[in-house]
């Protein structure tokens, strides 16, 4: 059955199905949102009880993963309150972008030479990262650029406004970025090109094609040394962050939900 088709069936049939289809995107926004493979399975686990038990209140014409991903807000929201030492707030743009600094990281001509243990510390500080971003930049962050929606599915998931949602993704993919600057190498390069402002209005041209998953036109083309290396290491953040969506449930974790699922209904 696809996520298309029609899903008035029982729940004993169409709950497996779903696990089959969303309990992988599901566990991976619960180990970016809870910080542990454990912790990521007990959300699951609450998630698909919420989904037994509330399963006649779908539109079973509908794609339902919508409904899951909508439960797994409300239960994140539950499980998870304000944590100690949780930022108040999102930097500022002069924050996080490297204005006026003279030497700035440039990522090598091949970034396919990094070794495995270079891209296991990518992935490591891109982590830790998100786990330091304020709870509604990182539940925007986490939906659109590892579990892989739309910005419009996402803002749908949050029952907020689709500017909203791009709002949050842009400043923490900017957050995201400069954690990995550190373990970049470093290069003085020449003033920018051009104002300020031109930089913030090429700077938003490229989230724009990231949140699209598209090159930016002609980038080569018209923006300034400082400029491209910015973008080379967005790109690189968003790259890490799709990583760290990969994966299926496994099997053994899939039945014992399903189990747990039935017993707790």
């Amino acid at each position: 059955m696809s996520k298309d088709a029609d899903w008035n069936i029982p729940r004993e049939e169409a709950i497996p199905r779903l696990l089959d289809l969303y309990g992988g995107r599901l566990h991976a926004l619960g180990r970016q949102i809870c910080g542990c493979a454990e912790d990521a399975q007990d959300l699951v686990q609450e998630i698909f009880v919420q989904a037994w038990r509330k399963w006649d209140q779908f539109d079973g014409r509908s794609d339902p993963i919508y409904w899951l991903f909508t439960i797994a807000r409300r239960t994140c929201q539950r499980m998870h309150r304000k944590r100690a030492g949780e930022p108040a707030r999102m930097q500022s743009l002069d924050d996080l972008l490297p204005f006026g600094e003279a030497r700035i990281a440039v990522l090598p001509a091949d970034t396919d030479a990094f070794d495995d243990q270079v891209r296991r510390e990518q992935r490591e500080v891109v982590g830790a990262a998100i786990a330091a971003l304020p709870d509604e930049f990182r539940m925007a962050l986490v939906l659109k650029d590892i579990v892989g929606f739309s910005i419009e599915e996402v803002a749908r998931i949050l029952d907020v406004k689709p500017a909203t949602v791009k709002t949050r993704v842009h400043r923490a993919r900017l957050r995201l970025r400069k954690a990995l600057e550190p373990g970049l190498p470093h290069e003085e390069l020449p003033p920018p090109a051009y104002s300020e402002q031109v930089c913030l209005d090429l700077l938003r041209a490229k989230q724009h094609s990231l949140d699209r998953g598209v090159e930016m036109p002609n980038a080569n083309e018209i923006i300034c040394e400082r400029c491209q290396a910015v973008f080379a290491t967005m790109d690189l953040t968003r790259n890490v962050c799709s990583t760290l969506g990969q994966g299926e449930l496994p099997g053994a974790v899939r039945e014992l939900l399903l189990e747990n699922v039935r017993e707790a209904g």
